[in-house]
């Protein structure tokens, strides 16, 4: 398998963390976002839409969308719940991610990490982050009194909102606020074979 990436990709990430704790074997290819390299002909073929992260299976498939990879690659693992309930929640936080936390969260951290700081983008920050503290709250609601998103224990769900959310600060947000998200931080961490964001 080849994986294009982004190495402070949160969303690469998730991938890159799936492929670790399956321990799974891949080449990974990394790919400038800030400078086109993911707008060029050549990759455009092999991903439409122009992003990371896109893993290509060696054998004419390939796959985009982060939460989609994931999901693909956790099947017949305990990474997918087993009971149909569980695998609703799983869809349901994996959804919440990609339509109400990484659109302020992420965005939130590309504008302060990625972009000089006179950027007219900075103008946005105030409303992200009003949303990305609702998000972080509904979370934190959401763990008082249970480890993980859906029942059954670590899965997806997890990986999808771990990966942006335990570098929130790096987007402007204060996680101490939060103590549940805080403490569901540290039991994701300690996954066996987990890797931090940094390691590719």
């Amino acid at each position: 398998m080849i994986l294009y990436d982004n190495q402070s990709s949160g969303n690469g990430y998730k991938v890159r963390l799936l492929l670790a704790l399956l321990g799974l074997a891949y080449t990974r290819v990394e790919m400038n976002v800030d400078n086109g390299e993911t707008r060029t002909e050549r990759y455009l073929q092999l991903n439409p839409n122009g992003k990371i992260p896109l893993l290509d299976f060696g054998d004419g498939r390939r796959l985009a969308e982060s939460n989609a990879i994931i999901f693909y690659l956790a099947q017949d693992s305990h990474y997918w719940p087993e009971d149909p309930w569980a695998r609703a929640q799983a869809l349901q936080w994996m959804f919440f991610e990609q339509y109400s936390h990484e659109p302020s969260i992420a965005v939130a951290r590309y504008i302060l990490t990625h972009l000089p700081a006179d950027t007219p983008r900075r103008a946005e920050l105030p409303r992200l982050t009003e949303k990305g503290r609702e998000a972080l709250g509904i979370m934190d609601g959401h763990l008082a009194g249970r480890e993980y998103f859906a029942d059954g224990g670590f899965s997806i769900a997890d990986i999808a909102l771990y990966a942006y959310t335990h570098v929130a600060a790096e987007g402007g947000f204060d996680l101490a606020s939060y103590r549940h998200v805080g403490a569901w931080l540290e039991r994701c961490a300690a996954q066996p074979g987990h890797i931090p964001i940094t390691q590719v």
